[in-house]
């Protein structure tokens, strides 16, 4: 049997998505999701995971490129976020206390530390975000569990890192771009520092072709992805005014909440697990 972290983004983007993935995961059909805490309805919105807690891993999905980010101050367009990782990396200092901000929203409604921390369009690895991420974990989660820096807060290991590295049979531009804003330097930062990992991302497509399509995608994903990798995905009860992967988001919660889904996973041998288990420490740079 293979163990894949299924993890759903963007809860409290939207009341459909929140909705969603609190209905799929309660169903056993999710082992993990990542919040956006930037979002007015994280607060309220959190009590559709509090049933889940310690069922599912729930995560923070760093935020540099929504609205919410925008209204927050800090909010650059993706593309803006790409050419400035790009072009010198974001202020390391600057990144820090915007990193500290997030996690500390979470914490404020979730009692407890994240289980992971990963980011909204993959904004954890680049340049200069980066180096902030780990420093901020190292010094909020030491291996000990971080309680007696904040004793009202739950011990627990520290949270996990996703690395945006494609599985090795996917060599799809978007999956190479991904990839090469950084994964790979961070992989090395969480080596040094002694991070956990996920080894590798898959469940990246362009939100395109329907919900047939998905299912066929998704069937390869779980044939494709190694051992302890997360498979994302964007679900929701339907679709919203003003989302742009709104359709994408209504075939996903349609196709994980069917029959389909469960007989390809006993089809590719996958058993949903949490990566708070245990994943394996980030390799060490040479």
């Amino acid at each position: 049997m293979k163990h894949l972290i299924l993890c759903a983004d963007d809860f409290a983007i939207h009341a459909a998505a929140s909705q969603g993935i609190a209905a799929l995961a309660c169903a056993g059909r999710l082992s993990a999701t990542s919040v956006m805490v930037l979002s007015p309805r994280w607060a309220g919105d959190a009590a559709l995971l509090q049933d889940l807690r310690g069922r599912i891993d729930v995560g923070l999905h760093l935020d540099w490129t929504s609205d919410f980010a925008r209204a927050a101050g800090h909010g650059l367009s993706l593309r803006g976020a790409m050419l400035r990782a790009l072009l010198g990396g974001f202020d390391r200092a600057a990144a820090r206390a915007v990193i500290e901000r997030q996690l500390d929203a979470f914490e404020a409604v979730w009692q407890a530390p994240p289980d992971h921390i990963d980011g909204h369009q993959h904004v954890q690895q680049f340049a200069g975000i980066r180096e902030a991420l780990v420093e901020s974990i190292q010094a909020r989660y030491p291996a000990t569990g971080g309680a007696e820096l904040r004793p009202q807060l739950s011990p627990q290991l520290p949270p996990y890192l996703r690395l945006s590295t494609g599985t090795a049979t996917d060599k799809r531009f978007k999956t190479r771009l991904i990839s090469g804003m950084g994964a790979a330097a961070l992989a090395r930062l969480a080596g040094a520092a002694g991070i956990a990992c996920a080894p590798a991302l898959s469940g990246i497509y362009d939100f395109d072709g329907g919900g047939a399509a998905y299912g066929g995608r998704m069937a390869h994903w779980l044939q494709d992805a190694p051992e302890a990798a997360i498979v994302m995905c964007h679900p929701a009860l339907r679709a919203e005014a003003g989302d742009e992967i709104g359709p994408a988001r209504a075939w996903e919660y349609a196709y994980l909440a069917s029959d389909t889904f469960t007989q390809a996973l006993a089809r590719a041998g996958v058993a949903l697990a949490r990566g708070a288990a245990g994943l394996p420490r980030c390799a060490s740079p040479a």
